[in-house]
């Protein structure tokens, strides 16, 4: 099997490319007007060539109806920066009030236009724009998978002075079918801190993505910046804040960004920031390097800002911003572990296929306790274990000779399966599980990994807990959660309050699927700052293997390869490490960048890395 895991490090490559006009050569996405007649969709294809540029074609003299309102649907997708094209399709009042900024509806195919026929005077015209819904982009540009039915109406006249047919009322926004939004954009992590979520003893402050999507051939990094300063998304803004003082914008008359030979990107700021001392604009650059990273073949090395008078304020390198700041892809872990036969925690060096499984340092390693799962601190100084029965949760140090305790937890249910998952540990040292016990279903927290569980509250969960994986950035959690026989994954937003007494009240709130047509998850890990490793089966299919943004938008690119039985997968937020799953066939295996699945060892399960 070939692999394809996807991502070798934070860079990826820039999408760009040129393109040949439509007037001399007809190529893919290059509109085809009909000269009479119904319209039969503007086909939403995939392009043999995604790198290219395509610019559509103005409205031809005397253009029918038909003609006209296909021509405006296939400007829609050009790469034509302010919709210039597609305005011409417009009258003069209609282009004043169309916003095509608002929204973008994604369609499982391009938009079917259909006649209505309906003019009741001569010089009206209708069309009705429908199709099946897959997402909507709003104006933060934030993905959302949205099933449904699209259905809205275009109309048309024929103008008085000109004697043209021109669209002059028309839904805001832009429609798209989905081949078509996956060639014109790209999702791209802007980075805030996480608010509420402990700093740590003076290290480096946490970074959390906000994954959005904006047209990669439109000048996309002018668009992060502007982005970046209007504030994070709607659905992450009560957990995350930026160094940005309000109402920070681009200096006025600057159109466009782009690195030096350098690769140092230039900003110039308003008079909102003039007055930042250094430590915060240290701050605002880092955030700005980090959503800048993934833009170039190159990646961008240092960010410079300036005050409205275009002095420097100051320069960030690559190096100085990461002890400003840390985000989960920056962090390689030394091991990657598993359950052995014997059912104790043994590890491996990331990423080598040739050292042969060592048990752990401490308790966890020794085997006295047999364990079924496991999970280890993003230290790598510590780890939980969940006893082969699943009713008792243990925490031991990682260290030669070190003892094991008591259950920090317990489980009263009657069944395996009724117990304890497998815990997670979130980026400051504190342990997640749930307690699947019908009687009594919990989702629990153990400040630092000890004490008595806090008792974590989350009203949008309908069902049970059958997975937990906390985010690095402890601002975000991943859930299976399982209802009626089937099972879905979810993600939810970490809020941290302090009740009188001084201990958190911690809460999952705005819980959202991420694949909602996966109607059976199996197993999910982290794999990337904003991204997921998912197992699991659509309605009557097969299991597979692929990526899920948080978004629940699927990265471009092919998913992991084929592997029969999947039971458990874990992965780095570090893409450069490999996939390791247990299958039931093969046992432990390991997929690396380029390679097949290899087989580590036979018996093994429950595969993790620090998380």
């Amino acid at each position: 099997m070939v692999a394809d895991r996807e991502g070798s490090g934070r860079r990826r490559p820039a999408r760009v490319g040129v393109y040949i006009g439509c007037g001399a050569l007809l190529l893919t996405g290059c509109a085809s007007m009909p000269d009479s007649g119904d319209l039969r969709g503007v086909e939403s294809t995939p392009r043999q060539d995604s790198q290219v540029r395509v610019f559509a074609l103005p409205p031809r003299e005397d253009a029918p109806p038909a003609e006209i309102v296909q021509g405006f649907l296939e400007a829609l997708t050009s790469d034509d920066a302010q919709y210039e094209t597609a305005r011409k399709y417009l009258t003069a009042s209609a282009r004043k009030t169309w916003d095509p900024y608002r929204s973008t509806t994604v369609l499982a195919d391009g938009p079917n236009p259909e006649s209505e026929h309906s003019g009741t005077r001569e010089g009206d015209d209708s069309y009705t724009l429908s199709g099946s819904k897959v997402a909507t982009v709003d104006e933060q540009h934030a993905y959302a998978p949205d099933a449904g039915s699209y259905r809205t109406t275009v109309h048309l006249t024929l103008q008085k002075d000109t004697k043209q047919w021109r669209i002059d009322a028309l839904p805001q926004g832009v429609v798209m079918g989905n081949s078509d939004f996956q060639r014109n954009y790209v999702s791209v992590n802007k980075y805030y801190f996480a608010s509420n979520v402990p700093s740590g003893s003076g290290g480096p402050l946490g970074t959390v993505a906000d994954p959005v999507y904006v047209r990669n051939k439109v000048d996309p990094m002018t668009e992060m910046v502007r982005s970046l300063l209007k504030g994070p998304t709607r659905w992450l803004d009560p957990v995350v804040t930026s160094s940005f003082p309000s109402d920070t914008e681009l200096k006025k008359g600057v159109t466009s960004l782009s690195p030096d030979d350098r690769n140092r990107v230039t900003v110039p700021l308003n008079k909102k920031a003039d007055r930042v001392g250094e430590t915060q604009c240290n701050k605002m650059a880092t955030q700005l390097l980090f959503t800048l990273q993934d833009l170039t073949p190159t990646g961008v090395d240092e960010v410079e800002l300036q005050r409205s008078n275009g002095s420097q304020l100051c320069v960030v390198t690559e190096n100085r911003a990461e002890t400003v700041a840390s985000h989960g892809t920056a962090n390689h872990p030394e091991y990657e572990y598993f359950i052995d036969a014997k059912q104790r925690l043994v590890r491996l060096p990331s990423g080598n296929s040739d050292k042969q499984p060592e048990p752990v340092p401490g308790a966890l390693g020794v085997g006295d306790k047999k364990l079924r799962s496991a999970a280890v601190s993003r230290t790598e100084d510590s780890a939980a274990g969940v006893s082969a029965d699943g009713s008792s949760l243990y925490v031991g140090s990682l260290v030669s000779g070190a003892s094991l305790g008591d259950a920090v937890l317990r489980s009263q249910g009657a069944k395996a399966d009724d117990r304890l998952t497998t815990p997670s540990w979130d980026g400051q040292g504190d342990l997640w599980v749930a307690d699947r016990d019908p009687k009594n279903p919990r989702l629990l927290l153990l400040e630092k990994g000890a004490g008595t569980p806090l008792v974590v509250t989350a009203p949008g969960i309908d069902g049970r807990v059958q997975a937990v994986r906390v985010a690095a950035d402890g601002a975000r959690i991943a859930l299976i959660v399982q209802k009626d026989g089937k099972s879905s994954l979810q993600i939810g937003r970490i809020q941290r309050d302090t009740e009188t007494g001084g201990r958190p009240l911690v809460s999952i709130l705005e819980l959202r699927s991420v694949a909602p047509q996966l109607e059976e998850v199996t197993a999910m890990s982290w794999a990337g700052d904003s991204r997921l490793v998912v197992v699991g089966r659509e309605s009557g299919g097969v299991q597979q293997m692929r990526y899920v943004q948080v978004d629940g938008s699927t990265p471009v690119g092919t998913a992991p390869s084929a592997l029969t039985g999947v039971k458990e997968v874990a992965a780095s937020e570090d893409e450069r490490l490999p996939l390791v799953a247990h299958s039931e066939e093969d046992g432990i295996v390991r997929l690396s960048s380029g390679e097949q699945w290899q087989k580590i060892v036979k018996d093994g399960t429950a595969p993790v890395y620090p998380g």
